[in-house]
């Protein structure tokens, strides 16, 4: 049986649209939230690259992204992000989208689509965000 990343088109079909993801990520102003959240990583150039080597393993592909970094366990990689609920299903809603956009469709994007889904819920948390401190800040209203 092939993997689900061999379904979907394989290493290149992945990498295209983890660049059409990213790619609406920065360019779509109702997105801007989900972009700002990497201001204070290593920014989406890195992003782009650690976003393909973890779903090509996550796909069941090459786990460059465990070979990279030893682990791929989702809630340490983004302990210091804050994710809210409204942060998870704009991050679905783009995806969504850019699966759209490479024509990407079928029962194995179904259920990528629901993994992804309950993954994106299972990372919402209570890090103080720190969006909000910076907008009160540039507001004026932190005075």
């Amino acid at each position: 049986m092939s993997s689900a990343l061999e379904q979907l088109g394989g290493e290149d079909q992945l990498r295209a649209l983890v660049e059409c993801f990213y790619d609406r990520m920065e360019a779509d102003p109702a997105v801007h939230s989900l972009h700002r959240l990497h201001f204070r990583g290593h920014g989406l150039n890195h992003t782009r690259q650690a976003q393909f080597e973890f779903l090509s393993g996550f796909l069941g592909g090459r786990a460059y992204y465990r070979e990279r970094f030893g682990h791929m366990d989702l809630r340490d990689i983004h302990a210091h992000v804050p994710i809210r609920e409204a942060d998870a299903e704009l991050w679905l809603e783009t995806f969504d989208a850019a699966l759209a956009e490479c024509g990407l469709r079928g029962p194995i994007v179904d259920k990528m689509r629901a993994t992804l889904r309950r993954v994106a819920l299972m990372l919402v948390n209570d890090v103080p965000d720190w969006r909000i401190e910076l907008d009160a800040t540039r507001d004026g209203s932190n005075k």
